[in-house]
């Protein structure tokens, strides 16, 4: 094949390949962000995808002018000498540029750490998140009710999740809200997330974790704070509680469609000790005067 022929394929599949991407760009919930937390993971990956864009083509340029310039065809009379050792200018640009990328990246993506793994100062709403065996089972310690499956959230405040597990190690993940965290058993670990706009948005587990794992799934709604105590008022009013034969029900490894109970035990959930209190996103003990 001849070089122009090589470049201009190469140059085609490239393009081919940019379209495939734009177009697939609508199907991944990553890039709809909901919230301030998804917003701000979204940003890194576009700063990195940037960067690496920016050295992918920069290496396809090299490519193709070297296939050019050094092309082994007659008229060509370009001069070429493959016995050198080093390039002082050379090797000093692609170090300097490595790091200056590196840096780049790393720069915001440790701010935006730190600045994630504080809870904003506003009071948020507390859920604990309970894996079961191939259902989600969502509890309200405040309001004193709970959800399999789904669950409510007001828009424009923080929601504090509180993860544990009753079945094996599974990952939470809202990707419309942000990144997914863990759920263990014997463990609380706690992740804060918010919505700003309006939405019915799906969740997942993203551990497997079982044969039945891919239909682990949740949806998220989030509503204006008066539609939010509506639907805790409703609740409340109108589910029954959650009983001891609801509890063994659920801890069997079936899939359950959405339920709701006005009330609950507070055994279901694991108690974290009263000295211990959330400073960021980890439980430290509460220092005593």
């Amino acid at each position: 094949m001849s070089p122009k022929r090589r470049i201009w394929l190469s140059g085609s599949l490239v393009a081919l390949f940019g379209v495939l991407a734009a177009g697939c760009g609508s199907d991944y919930v990553v890039f709809h962000p909901a919230g301030p937390v998804a917003q701000s993971e979204l940003n890194l990956i576009v700063l990195s995808t940037i960067i690496v864009g920016v050295v992918i083509v920069l290496i396809w340029v090299l490519w193709a002018y070297v296939v050019w310039r050094f092309r082994d065809t007659p008229d060509n009379k370009a001069p070429y000498w493959p016995n050198w050792n080093h390039h002082p200018l050379l090797e000093v640009f692609v170090f300097v540029f490595a790091i200056g990328a590196l840096v780049v990246v790393a720069i915001p993506t440790v701010h935006k750490t730190y600045v994630l793994d504080r809870i904003p100062a506003r009071h948020p709403l507390v859920i604990d998140v309970t894996s079961l065996d191939y259902k989600w089972l969502f509890q309200y310690p405040k309001q004193h009710i709970a959800t399999v499956n789904y669950f409510y959230m007001p828009t424009n405040h923080p929601v504090l999740f509180e993860l544990t597990a009753r079945s094996p190690l599974s990952a939470f993940w809202a990707p419309n809200l942000g990144g997914m965290e863990y759920a263990m058993p014997n463990r609380v670990l706690p992740l804060w997330l918010e919505a700003t706009r309006t939405g019915v948005f799906r969740g997942r587990n993203a551990n497997f974790t079982g044969i039945d794992f891919w239909r682990m799934t949740f949806m998220v709604h989030a509503v204006p704070n008066p539609v939010f105590s509506r639907w805790v008022s409703h609740v409340q009013a109108k589910r029954h509680p959650m009983t001891r034969a609801a509890w063994l029900r659920l801890l069997r490894p079936t899939v359950t469609p959405p339920l709701q109970y006005s009330s609950y035990p507070s055994w279901t959930f694991p108690q974290r000790p009263t000295e211990f209190t959330v400073k960021g996103l980890q439980y430290v003990p509460t220092k005593k005067p």
